[in-house]
């Protein structure tokens, strides 16, 4: 998943007018994304060491964005949320429920791997409610308990405290909803984990389908 350009889907406007209104929207949050990044990749408010913290991955105007907790070793090797086994996972369950890979953004509460908890839960925050402000999403797949925690510690005041029941879609605000599911990192090498990973996850593709296509 990779912060670039996207083909039109059949949810977006087709009018010129539309194109021409997506087009700078999504100008614009490239634009941010990238900077955001930047941001990210050089903050120092943990004492983290030599790991560089991770940025998200995918479409900045995404209409789903995926968080879980903090980032696994390939992620932190490569800088990138969601990178290695969860974002091979990901991609297979998204292709399953015929949902295009496109519309996914992933990021990571913690950014950063090796710090303490209660420093990251503190300080990286702020990186994931802009990473919401900028893609605006109809959707937020939170995973696992954790990451639960750290979105309802720091919710914004249009946003609703949730409750961790996995697969079921909650309100998050009056335009975007939200999903909790386990941990994906954590059902990667277990039979049962990975069965009550999907029974929850596929819950999104009941959403998808049921979207207006505009």
């Amino acid at each position: 998943m990779t912060t670039e350009p996207r083909e039109k889907s059949e949810r977006s406007p087709v009018s010129p007018e539309g194109n021409e209104i997506y087009m700078k929207l999504e100008e614009r949050a490239i634009s941010e994304s990238n900077e955001l990044n930047r941001t990210v990749s050089q903050c120092r408010r943990c004492a983290r060491g030599d790991f560089l913290p991770t940025v998200g991955s995918g479409h900045p105007l995404a209409d789903i964005v995926l968080v879980k907790y903090a980032p696994r070793y390939l992620e932190v090797a490569e800088g990138v949320s969601f990178f290695g086994r969860s974002g091979a996972a990901i991609l297979k369950s998204v292709q399953r429920l015929t949902i295009d890979p496109l519309l996914l953004y992933g990021t990571n509460a913690v950014k950063c791997a090796g710090v303490d908890a209660e420093d990251g839960e503190a300080n990286c925050p702020r990186y994931l409610l802009e990473e919401l402000q900028i893609t605006q999403p109809k959707m937020v797949v939170v995973m696992g308990e954790r990451a639960l925690e750290v979105l309802n510690h720091n919710r914004l005041a249009t946003m609703a405290e949730l409750s961790y029941s996995p697969g079921e879609i909650q309100e998050l605000t009056p335009f975007c909803a939200v999903l909790t599911t386990p941990d994906v990192d954590e059902s990667l090498d277990d039979s049962g984990a990975k069965r009550a990973f999907w029974n929850a996850f596929r819950s999104l593709g009941d959403w998808y389908r049921d979207q207006p296509p505009y």
